[in-house]
């Protein structure tokens, strides 16, 4: 009888694991799984509170808005009255089963409002008898100073494992793959060093301007809005050693054993480019960020950066990480490319170029190795080609789940693995607060790029200077779309 049972399930297992779930199975399953985990399990109601929240939607989805907010509640109050926020404690109680409720916090506010909010939540808002958990957007502080400020204040109020600093990168499905691609696969692993890659690029392009945003993203720029956090992230992720397990706290030591090994940048290692309207282009193309009137007159903020980091180990010694990040380029991509060394003892004339392995992050998520292969036909030349894995080829029915959904998923799972601690957000302004400091203070003059061009080509220059082989003669071409 026991056999005959083991059997039958063995077989439904099987069966399950050859059909692809949708992706409302998949949160289904999830679901299940925590409303069974006793740890999980200790409210069966929990609130989701967004303080600062705001709605646009167009007119075709006026009818799912509806539907939502007749799930919802709003409670209007101002951010540093405590008598709003015991109006928002009493009617959280109100709620069903609201008086053992676990209570999730999303702070989207401005930094500026965090320090009335996170107070009146500590002292009114917080349950009794289930988990309390705060959610914090970026930009988490301005600088080292700012970002201490802000955790030694947000440490006063709640414990660590209460807090999520949110950087919805880490959410993205590539760079989840980031940890798979590399620690669960034989053939990467003795060449992941020092001995095999020449270099590593970790870019995020924009093709759009501030459009209206510049006041905001003026008082930030691009290192903080972009390279001190997505692309900071994605390069620990490449660089780290192999942690003791998939644990939150196992993946963010070995996080912050990557980051305490890069110097602070410096202004030789930089480039900064500002983007101005393009005569011969349309629309908003033709207007440069100077002509954003939310941008204030002769500002000298930066649109693009090219920074080049070294990771001082025994693995990374002397391998430059290139990052690269721009508004109003000719694309729209974010990608992890890890170059090769050339091949020792070269037989085919300097016709090879170097392998690549890239991993999409969007759009178009893929992982591809550029290698050579002989062209096809009657003479030995070799030519680049790839061996690619585009998402929407190999997993056609798979509908991704955005990055903001796994992520909040997992605030509710209590998982931090993919939220950014408190020594590591640390280590993170160690590294470009001085070059924040001297660009703000001297201002430099940025060089002027064209709307809708690569950037700079002094950042080209650099990336070559430090070891980057652009050969320009090879492209990758998406099969979705052949």
């Amino acid at each position: 009888m026991t056999s005959r049972a083991t059997s039958q399930t063995s077989q439904q297992n099987e069966k399950m694991t050859k059909i692809p779930l949708s992706r409302s199975e998949v949160f289904g399953e999830l679901r299940k799984e925590l409303h069974e985990d006793e740890e999980f399990h200790q409210s069966d109601a929990h609130i989701f509170i967004i303080m600062g929240a705001s709605v646009r939607v167009t007119d075709k989805d006026a009818e799912r808005l509806s539907a939502f907010f007749s799930r919802n509640t709003y409670i209007s109050g101002k951010y540093a009255d405590e008598d709003s926020f015991s109006k928002l404690d009493t009617h959280i109680q109100s709620l069903p089963g609201g008086t053992e409720a676990n209570r999730l916090f999303y702070l989207a506010l401005p930094p500026t409002v965090y320090h009335d909010v996170s107070k009146n939540i500590r002292t009114c808002c917080m349950s009794k008898k289930g988990w309390n958990r705060v959610i914090v957007e970026k930009p988490f502080g301005h600088d080292l100073q700012s970002s201490e400020e802000l955790s030694a204040h947000l440490s006063s109020l709640f414990t660590e494992d209460q807090i999520y600093r949110i950087d919805h990168y880490l959410g993205k499905e590539m760079v989840q793959n980031l940890m798979v691609l590399r620690f669960g696969n034989r053939i990467f692993g003795p060449i992941w060093n020092r001995d095999s890659i020449a270099c590593v690029v970790l870019s995020f392009k924009e093709p759009f301007g501030t459009q209206g945003r510049g006041g905001y993203f003026d008082d930030f720029g691009i290192i903080r809005d972009v390279m001190q956090n997505h692309l900071l992230q994605m390069l620990c992720l490449v660089a780290m050693e192999k942690p003791a397990s998939t644990s939150s706290d196992d993946v963010r030591d070995e996080k912050v054993k990557v980051l305490k090994c890069i110097a602070p940048v410096t202004l030789s290692d930089v480039v900064l480019g500002q983007y101005v309207g393009d005569p011969e282009g349309e629309g908003d193309s033709k207007l440069g960020y100077l002509d954003d009137p939310t941008v204030p007159k002769g500002s000298t903020q930066a649109t693009f950066t090219t920074a080049v980091l070294y990771v001082h180990n025994e693995r990374w010694d002397g391998v430059p990480f290139i990052l690269r990040c721009g508004k109003a380029l000719n694309e729209r991509k974010a990608e992890v490319r890890l170059q090769f060394t050339d091949v020792p003892g070269d037989i085919f004339g300097n016709q090879c170029r170097r392998n690549e392995l890239v991993v999409r992050v969007q759009p178009n998520e893929a992982v591809y190795a550029k290698m050579m292969s002989k062209k096809p036909g009657v003479y030995f030349s070799p030519e680049e080609t790839e061996l690619d894995l585009t998402y929407k080829s190999r997993y056609k029915d798979v509908k991704l789940p955005d990055a903001y959904e796994r992520l909040i998923l997992d605030v509710f799972c209590g998982s931090q693995m993919h939220f950014v601690r408190s020594d590591e957000l640390r280590e993170a302004w160690r590294i470009f607060t001085p070059l924040l400091h001297r660009i703000d203070k001297e201002k430099p003059k940025p060089i002027p790029y064209k709307y809708g061009s690569r950037g700079p080509t002094e950042a080209d220059d650099l990336s070559k200077k430090v070891g980057f082989r652009y050969e320009g003669t090879y492209k990758w071409v998406n099969p979705h779309r052949l």
